[in-house]
């Protein structure tokens, strides 16, 4: 399979056919399309009103936000049964940030676009979240999402692959500047909610995370496109964070940061929390990133729990499958698999290390330390790859069960690093090329680890 080619037509091209792909490959066979998508039924929504009808204006210029916050204000007031559909025909739509309310569904008609406003000036604030103690770049605050909802039920941002356009350029030069007084707005944070569709939208130009559903549960996050320039600080595609039933499937993501990182807390908070992430479902995703593909961490210390990761392509990445963690953060990452994965042009295929990521204050517990076991990683390849895997474990707890099957990672021609470093892990590889490190040949593990062979 070839990369996809640059440009946003060709991405939206690329989103679609990956979607397009699966579908034929086993619609094909008289098969059914394998989804978790039914986690979230889709809600038909009776009563419509259009952005319009509350003054707002689609002509790139015009500043919306009375006519976004007046039609959410609407919908949450009258609480139509069913509840109802916020319609945005073609046109830029510029606005400040907004909030969403419960049974209410955001649909962008194809040709529309909302925008964010430049002037951070006047940008709400709002506190961190408990699990991190602070915002995640500077302490206190943060900068609320552009779009934000918080304890909400059954939301739906949806349409004809309308886009959602963050601008976050001047966002992202305050952070090369060093000039931010907090923590750089998310383009779509949900917390606190549940029931949750996204689907069939572009977004575009994050001011930080893309997506971030935190402290929610029954996700579905679909079909999407998401886009940012390669040197776009901090601008992960989908970040679960301390959510359960998360199904992410069918999309492109071309970012500055982390595909898809699945998160829960951040040392002494996140601990102190106690919310983990569990039973995420990643599938049908096509990527590029100069960090990692798929990353479960860094920040984990509410622990993180089955993650299946399956049907996924990444070109152009720093590492295509990235497991991380650190002393400090104390809970567990467990029960991950990962299979059917394609990877070209990267720093490392694989990489599970137990010292990455920074702390948010003095006050961690550096004899916190994960407990990191259950890791299947199956039929897996790649190309171009200048290094095989990377796994640190960390001294006084190793990591455990890492189970290798099928994996063959190819690197470039001429001199490269040794295909695999490993340290303080055990566990068992069959069937893996270039040859894997010897730790991975553990007795106690080997058990565990048969049924992968």
């Amino acid at each position: 399979m070839p990369p996809p080619p640059a440009g946003p037509a060709a991405v939206l091209l690329a989103a679609v056919a990956v979607a397009v792909a699966a579908l034929l490959a086993t619609t094909a066979a008289g098969e059914e399309v394998v989804t978790c998508s039914g986690v979230v039924p889709m809600s038909d929504r009776v009563d419509r009103i259009s952005i319009a009808d509350f003054g707002g204006v689609g002509d790139g210029r015009t500043l919306n936000t009375k006519a976004f916050r007046e039609a959410v204000y609407r919908i949450q007031h009258l609480a139509r049964p069913g509840g109802t559909l916020l319609h945005v025909p073609p046109g830029v739509y510029l606005t400040e940030s907004f909030n969403l309310t419960s049974h209410m569904t955001l649909y962008l008609a194809s040709g529309a676009v909302i925008k964010a406003t430049q002037d951070t000036s006047n940008w709400p604030l709002i506190a961190p979240l408990p699990s991190y103690g602070r915002g995640r770049e500077r302490p206190g605050g943060r900068y609320v999402s552009f779009i934000h909802g918080d304890g909400l039920q059954d939301v739906i941002i949806t349409g004809e692959n309308g886009t959602i356009d963050g601008q976050g350029d001047v966002w992202w030069n305050m952070w090369r500047q060093r000039t931010l007084s907090f923590t750089r707005p998310n383009l779509v944070e949900l917390v606190n909610s549940r029931d949750i569709i996204i689907s069939n939208v572009v977004f575009q130009n994050s001011p930080f995370w893309n997506i971030h559903p935190v402290y929610c549960s029954n996700v579905v996050v679909r079909n999407v496109t998401i886009l940012a320039p390669v040197d776009s600080p901090n601008t992960d595609g989908i970040d679960p964070d301390s959510s359960s039933n998360v199904c992410i499937e069918d999309s492109y993501i071309s970012v500055g940061d982390d595909v898809v990182a699945v998160k829960s807390g951040w040392d002494e908070y996140g601990i102190a929390y106690g919310r983990p992430s569990s039973n995420i479902t990643i599938r049908r995703v096509t990527g590029s990133s100069p960090f990692a593909g798929i990353a479960i961490g860094s920040e984990m210390s509410g622990g993180i729990e089955n993650v299946l990761v399956e049907n996924v392509n990444l070109y152009k990445v720093g590492i295509g499958i990235h497991v991380k963690t650190n002393s400090g953060r104390g809970a567990f990452i467990r029960n991950i698999t990962v299979s059917d994965v394609y990877v070209e042009d990267a720093r490392k295929g694989i990489k599970i290390s137990g010292d990455v990521g920074d702390h948010p204050d003095d006050g961690y517990n550096p004899n916190a330390l994960p407990v990191v076991t259950g890791i299947l990683i199956k039929d897996m390849r790649g190309t171009n790859v200048q290094q095989a895997g990377l796994i640190r474990g960390i001294k006084n707890s190793p990591f455990t069960g890492v189970c290798l099957s099928n994996v063959n990672l190819h690197g470039k021609p001429g001199p490269r690093e040794d295909p695999w470093s490993c340290s303080d892990v055990s566990g068992a590889a069959f069937k893996v090329s270039p040859s894997p490190c010897s730790e991975l040949t553990s007795v106690s593990d080997r058990d565990s680890c048969a049924n992968y062979s």
